[in-house]
């Protein structure tokens, strides 16, 4: 069994770390997770299906096809992800990654007017750039969720957070994305990134969320 690792391992050793632009720090990739899995899962069955004296083969064959199907999905979302951090370089959108879920995060002060739903004229060129990618990147699936602060009744939070979620399914759908692709939804204030109790800590929590997760 030692020795089906070992040979798996090598297989995505070297593509199993790489430097972060934007931080400087060596990181393993999402993809090198899910190889470096595959792998492991396709020589162990490689080991298990072949004769005794081709058994060296099938681990090294099992490990090639498994890195292959088990870092697709990562691969595909590193691509996005890489895609989306130049293009939104600078904007204020900020880029998270989870898994093989990426989270567009954009500040209400940037994207509506206060109380407002009309995206900002001067916002249309940020996400006419994630609209490029989306469109690109077929095979995601989008989920805009609006957010707001405390400020005012519930009611009316919840009800600005659906209109704002919405103005940005639109604006994606107008620009090229498919609309079947894009669900809107809103949150209110129910969920905060910080506190209510200062300014700072509200304007975090005015926000429009964009999740984007590979297709099943």
């Amino acid at each position: 069994m030692r020795r089906i690792a070992v040979l798996a391992s090598a297989l995505t050793l070297a593509a199993c770390t790489s430097t972060d632009p934007y931080t400087g720090q060596t990181k393993t990739s999402n993809t090198a997770k899910g190889a470096g899995i595959g792998a492991v899962t396709g020589a162990v069955i490689g080991a298990a299906t072949s004769s005794k004296k081709d058994r060296e083969k099938g681990i090294l064959t099992g490990a090639a096809a498994g890195a292959a199907v088990g870092g697709g999905v990562g691969f595909y979302m590193d691509k996005q992800e890489a895609k989306l951090r130049q293009e939104l370089a600078g904007s204020g959108v900020q880029v998270q990654r989870s898994g093989d879920t990426i989270n567009l995060i954009m500040p209400g002060n940037i994207t509506f007017a206060t109380g407002k739903y009309n995206i900002r004229s001067d916002f249309y060129s940020v996400l006419d750039s994630v609209a490029k990618v989306l469109a690109e990147f077929k095979d995601t699936a989008i989920v805009a969720s609006g957010h707001t602060d405390s400020t005012g009744s519930s009611e009316m939070n919840q009800t600005l957070s659906e209109n704002r979620a919405g103005s940005i399914k639109r604006y994606l759908a107008d620009s090229g994305v498919a609309a079947g692709r894009i669900q809107a939804v809103g949150y209110g204030e129910r969920y905060p990134l910080a506190s209510n109790n200062t300014a700072a800590g509200r304007e975090q929590n005015r926000r429009v969320e964009l999740k984007l997760e590979p297709l099943k």
